[in-house]
Parts: C-alpha cells; structure tokens; sequence
C-alpha cells in the first residue's frame, strides 16, 4: 500500500475511533507508521487536508457499496444490508467506531472541508439509493424522500449502537424501514 494511501486508511479508522479533534498528527503517525514529512509530502494542507481526503475516500466507499447492495436485489434488502453492514462494523470495533462521514460532519470546526466533502457524501448515497427506489416505481420525489429517511435514520441508528452498545437500535431501524420502503413501491403500470 502506497504511503498516501496507507495515511488515509489510518485516517478513516482514527477519524472512526476518536472524531475529527481526537485525530491528531502524532496519534496518525503512530497509527500508521509513517513519518511526520510523509504527511506532509502527500498532504502539504496539513491534518485537514487529510482528513477531508480520507472523508471523500470514506464516502465513495460507502457510495459503492450502497450501489452493489442495490444492484440485484430489491429494495427491501438493500435496505437491511446497509443497517446489517453498519451492524458488523459496531460490533468488530467493539462499539468504538462509528461513521467517518458523521464525525466529519460533526468535526466542521475543526476541518470545514472535510464537513463539506461529508455532505458530498450524503448526497452521493442519497443520489444512489433513491435511483433504485425510483427503478420500482416510486414517484422521484418520495424515492428522494425515501432515500433522505433510510440515511439519516440508520446513520442515526448507528450513533445509537455505539452510545447504548447494542445493535438493537440497527435491528429496528432496519426492520421499520424496509417495511417504510415496501409500502410505497407500486407495481410497474399503476400510479
């Protein structure tokens, strides 16, 4: 792994772990084995020119998984993949991190691009879960809706686990809103 991709890794995890003012340059250092110059090199902005790459890094991800869990199945699915994913990595870090996009956000203070690219991201995966959602039939502008809803309710969901150490709040998010998403689609030739 190349060095500036192994700083973004490092990033993404610590960024996860400890928030956008929780993640300074020595704790990067350390992380990720590489020299105080390196960043530097790769990064001559400094901590938030980093973590606003490592944000966009994060966000495409996520945008690209959101689009595989949606490619061949149907919504309902799609949506419980995204709450049982985000499931899977509360409980490996043992209910320590969470959403690099939503600490991000949250981090506006300390990197206001970085909470810029994190909207890009949101919209991103709005964008993409909302196409699919329009391919059953679901007028656009409730499939945005419906997309805006899925997001920040399992982003939510998440902050949630993490806070209560159980997945229980990503079970019935998951749960409501697939049967939320179900209830508007509509059979190809009504209105």
């Amino acid at each position: 792994m190349a060095a500036r991709d192994g700083l973004v890794q490092s990033t993404i995890d610590l960024v996860r772990r400890n928030g956008v003012a929780g993640t300074g340059v020595a704790n990067l250092l350390h992380h990720s084995g590489l020299s105080r110059r390196t960043i530097y090199l790769n990064f001559p902005g400094g901590k938030s020119e980093l973590i606003t790459e490592a944000t966009r890094v994060a966000g495409r991800a996520m945008t690209t998984l959101i689009e595989t869990f949606t490619k061949d199945a149907e919504p309902e699915q799609t949506v419980a993949s995204f709450a049982d994913a985000w499931k899977q990595v509360v409980e490996s870090s043992d209910f320590l991190a969470g959403c690099p996009i939503v600490a991000a956000a949250l981090g506006r203070s300390e990197s206001p691009a970085a909470a810029d690219a994190a909207g890009e991201a949101f919209d991103s995966w709005e964008r993409a879960l909302a196409a699919r959602l329009r391919a059953e039939n679901i007028d656009p502008d409730t499939a945005c809706s419906l997309a805006t809803t899925v997001i920040a309710t399992i982003e939510g969901a998440v902050v949630m686990s993490l806070a209560k150490r159980s997945t229980e709040p990503l079970d019935r998010v998951g749960r409501h809103l697939t049967e939320l998403v179900r209830a508007h689609i509509r059979p190809v030739g009504t209105s």
